[in-house]
């Protein structure tokens, strides 16, 4: 594994100054790219591909061969702990990920066990280290998992949901049998990342997806507290090659948590001890950046449905974006994303306008703000 060319992502996370404002994309891999699309035939499912290391760093390296992006996500899913617990994911043509066997009783959230990701999830760490060799040290490898309460919702309602009425109803009946299975969760969802980790991910990131539906005070109880656990449980220092053959040195792997919807409790989410909040495309960023303040990063959040406008009009609302957020300062950190995943139908000339926006745009924010300091 190499030295890293460009650390501006991971300097940013870490609130260490940068010339520019990095940018990733959430699904920066993924069907909006024609390259994908040839590759994920080839591989003949989307399981397929995710459980073939050399395709999945295939797909994982496509993004960055046409944007100049400065992180790279693994490309798996976000139910391969699920999976791997024996619940049978497969995906049904319109529908999405479902599960053969949901979690809907007692004797079945009782038998649920943490997997030993070295085995059930070999694959993914396979994958791991296949890119991190593949990127030869251009940009940091980011690992990822679903949150606790994301993945219990998918295992509780079998699939995607509408009312996530059956989780809820675990939720308000038996609070204690949902907490166990939160509990046994959190503790995979740790376990994994660490895993990731160990293999080579360089920052890792917890999408809570469906946080934003709970009650404030649920959200606190079954979302934010089994998160806190997972960090607490976590790697946050790694070992990279630094130089001469043989020598290293130690670094920190930041954390990002992501919870869609949660724009109430950025607050909270910060106290977690993460290195930044992800934020979705409602949040005011400059709102964001006080309320947050130094605690740690801000990663947002330009809604994906403006790259469906013209690359023109997708240059200023990046623009919007970057001067909401304002000219960066000692303690602060900002990465650039979409407030959710990239759509399937995104013509790929919209990222790269936003890319090169987000680069040179951020760049003159830096450069009037240090004429302003000169003054």
């Amino acid at each position: 594994m190499n030295t890293l060319a460009n650390d501006t992502f991971l300097r940013a996370l870490r609130r260490q100054p940068t010339d520019y404002t990095p940018v990733w994309l959430m699904r920066q891999a993924g069907r909006y790219l024609p390259e994908y699309n040839a590759t994920r035939q080839r591989a003949g499912s989307f399981l397929a591909l995710c459980k073939t290391p050399e395709l999945a760093c295939e797909v994982t390296l496509q993004p960055l061969a046409r944007f100049p992006l400065d992180a790279a996500i693994l490309f798996s899913d976000i139910l391969t702990i699920p999976d791997a617990m024996g619940l049978g994911l497969y995906f049904a043509d319109g529908e999405g990920p479902r599960f053969e066997r949901p979690v809907r009783d007692e004797a079945a959230v009782r038998q649920l066990a943490v997997p030993d990701p070295t085995r059930e999830l070999r694959y993914v760490l396979d994958a791991v280290k296949t890119i991190r060799g593949a990127l030869a040290g251009r940009v940091p490898l980011i690992g990822f998992s679903g949150s606790p309460w994301t993945l219990a919702c998918y295992m509780v309602e079998g699939g995607g949901s509408s009312d996530f009425r059956q989780i809820k109803t675990m939720l308000y009946k038996r609070p204690d049998l949902l907490e166990h299975m939160l509990d046994v969760t959190a503790q995979a969802v740790a376990v994994y990342l660490n895993a990731q980790i160990e293999a080579g991910a360089q920052a890792v990131m917890l999408f809570d997806s469906w946080g934003g539906v709970l009650s404030h005070e649920a959200y606190e109880r079954f979302s934010l507290a089994p998160m806190r656990r997972v960090l607490g449980a976590l790697q946050r220092f790694r070992n990279e090659p630094a130089g001469p053959a043989g020598a290293e040195r130690r670094e920190s792997v930041p954390v990002i948590v992501f919870t869609k919807g949660g724009g109430l409790w950025l607050e909270r989410i910060a106290a977690t001890g993460c290195d930044a909040v992800g934020v979705d495309w409602t949040v005011d960023l400059a709102s964001a950046r006080a309320r947050i303040g130094d605690r740690c990063a801000i990663q947002g959040n330009l809604d994906p449905m403006a790259l469906m406008a013209e690359p023109a009009q997708v240059r200023a609302e990046t623009l919007k974006v970057l001067d909401n957020f304002g000219a960066p300062a000692p303690g602060v950190g900002h990465v650039f994303n979409l407030g959710h995943g990239i759509s399937q139908f995104t013509p790929p000339d919209s990222v790269a306008a936003l890319v090169e926006a987000v680069h040179e745009h951020s760049r003159k924010l830096r450069a009037g703000n240090a004429s302003a300091s000169s003054l």
